[in-house]
């Protein structure tokens, strides 16, 4: 499962990332917002999407704004997430081969449409390369996590 959410800013990249799930028989469930609501506060989607990627193992997030800068933040302070801000497909490689990123933040005013969609389709087909010295970096910070509660 996919789960998507997005603030203000990112609404309409949201939009037409769900419109190409649905095209390719891609599974997600919208989080939201469903309507564009210019107050709206990032953190309320980043959070509540983070949460449910770390409950539901295996399953990945993605979450569209401006920048991706506050999401990517937001998203990272719930324990487990690994979100990631993509700018260039390469980086979706590595955060998944490296960094065993489960969700993906993506800037929408700052990477064109075909680029983002390039990112995503990277994200979603790439894996964890469970090499050793990953597995020890991620553990470093799982380990930080547990102990800085």
């Amino acid at each position: 499962m996919i789960y998507i959410a997005s603030d203000h800013a990112g609404f309409e990249l949201k939009r037409e990332l769900t419109n190409l799930f649905k095209e390719e028989n891609i599974p997600f469930n919208d989080l939201g917002p469903n309507v564009v609501k210019q107050d709206d506060d990032y953190p309320d989607f980043a959070l509540s999407l983070a949460q449910k990627v770390v409950k539901s193992k295996g399953d990945l997030g993605i979450l569209t704004c401006r920048n991706g800068i506050g999401m990517t933040i937001a998203a990272n302070k719930v324990k487990g997430a690994r979100a990631g801000l993509c700018t260039h497909v390469g980086q979706a490689v590595t955060a998944r081969a490296h960094d065993d990123c489960n969700i993906l933040v993506l800037a929408a005013d700052f990477i064109d449409l075909e680029q983002n969609i390039a990112i995503v389709k990277t994200f979603l087909e790439g894996e964890f390369s469970g090499e050793e010295r990953h597995i020890r970096r991620l553990g470093k910070i799982a380990d930080y996590e547990n102990k800085h509660k």
